[in-house]
Formats: structure tokens, sequence, C-alpha cells
């Protein structure tokens, strides 16, 4: 996939309010308001920017947090990660690397196997169903 660019005028007129605050501008989404919280249909998440494939529902988990949780990326480099200082705080910040979204933050309280809760807001995600099998 090509790393994708744009300008804030080209975001602006592609997300909504909502996304675009959360993903240009590194907002968070209040607990329990996005729309895959606590949603339990199966596919892939992708980035709301960009469409690159991030998360696969088999690891998303109910961290009780609010946010949509997942223990790990669909590959080990399709999230970056940078040093959150806001808000008195250091945290780890996940972005999509395509097109650098901020997609939320990535804490060590998360289930085996990997012990990481990636928390992300519903913003930056787009859920794509998985096919069903027909047979």
């Amino acid at each position: 996939m090509n790393k994708v660019t744009k300008t804030d005028a080209e975001w602006r007129a592609q997300l909504d309010d909502i996304q675009y605050k959360v993903t240009r501008e590194h907002a968070t989404e209040r607990a329990w308001t996005g729309k895959y919280a606590i949603n339990k249909d199966p596919g892939i998440y992708n980035c709301v920017c960009c469409g690159a494939p991030l998360f696969d529902s088999d690891t998303k988990f109910e961290s009780g947090s609010g946010w949509p949780s997942f223990f790990a990326p669909l590959t080990e480099t399709v999230v970056g990660t940078t040093v959150d200082k806001s808000f008195g705080m250091v945290r780890t910040e996940a972005h999509c690397s395509n097109c650098g979204a901020h997609l939320g933050h990535i804490f060590d309280d998360g289930p085996a196997p990997t012990g990481l809760r990636y928390c992300m807001n519903s913003a930056s995600l787009d859920l794509v169903p998985k096919q069903k099998d027909l047979k």
C-alpha cells in the first residue's frame, strides 16, 4: 500500500467531525460512545482515513474500558507508535503506519498472548465484515 498524504482541507472533506478530530487532531472519543466499543461482528478493522487493514476481530476483546480493544494488530508494521506526553501522562500512542492517523493508545494490561491492549477509538476505524462461507 502506498503511503497516503493529504492536505488538511482534503482530510476535512473526507472525514466527519469526530473522525477528523480523533485521527488528525489526536482527540479521544468519550468512553462507550463509539460504534465499535461493544461490537462483536466478525471482520477486519481498517483505518478510516486510508483503508489500511489494521486489526482482525479475532483479536478484539472486552477490556471494560469503553473503547474497542485488541491484543494485536494484523501485522507488526501496520500500527506505528510514538511517545505521547499529553495531559501530564506518558503513554504509547498508536497511529496508522500508512497515513499517520491517530488510532488510540497501547497499554501493557492486555490478555495473552501479547499482554497488550490496543485501545482504539471507534472513529478511527471502519469495520469490513468477513465474507461468510457459501457451501
